[in-house]
C-alpha cells in the first residue's frame, strides 16, 4: 500500500482556490486535499485545473486535449484517459472517501466532488 507522507504545508498563497476540501495552488502547481498534497505532475495539474475550471460541466476529451497538450487530439489517442486515471489514483490516495472526476462514456469527463456513499 502506498503511504502518504505529510510534510508541513505553508499557508495558502493569494492565488489559491478552494472547492470543498480541494485547494488548487496554481503558482505552486499543487493540489491539496484536506491540507495534504496530492503529488500531481505539471501535466496532471493542468488537466485537473481544466476540469475544475469547468465545475460540474462535461468536458469533451478533444477539448481537454487541446487545452492541456495544445493542438488537435490524434485519432485513437488515449492520453486524456491515461492522465485522468493517474489523477484519480493520486486523489484516491489522499481522499479515498471521495470521487472527484466522473466519466461520461463516449464524451469526456466532469469534475464534481461526491462522497463515495452518494456516488452510486
Amino acid at each position: 500500500m502506498l503511504q502518504v507522507h505529510s510534510l508541513p504545508v505553508p499557508p495558502s498563497p493569494s492565488d489559491a482556490r478552494r472547492i470543498g476540501n480541494i485547494e488548487l495552488r496554481p503558482a505552486e502547481l499543487q493540489v491539496l486535499v484536506d491540507g495534504v498534497r496530492a503529488g500531481l505532475t505539471v501535466r496532471e495539474f493542468e488537466l485537473f485545473s481544466v476540469l475544475v475550471d469547468r465545475y460540474d460541466r462535461v468536458v469533451p476529451r478533444p477539448e481537454i486535449y487541446e487545452l492541456v497538450w495544445g493542438g488537435h487530439m490524434p485519432h485513437r489517442d488515449r492520453s486524456v484517459d491515461v492522465f485522468v486515471r493517474k489523477v484519480r489514483r493520486k486523489l484516491n490516495t489522499v481522499a479515498p472517501e471521495w470521487q472527484y472526476i466522473h466519466t461520461h462514456f463516449g464524451i469526456g469527463y466532469r469534475f464534481t466532488p461526491v462522497p463515495l456513499d452518494d456516488a452510486a
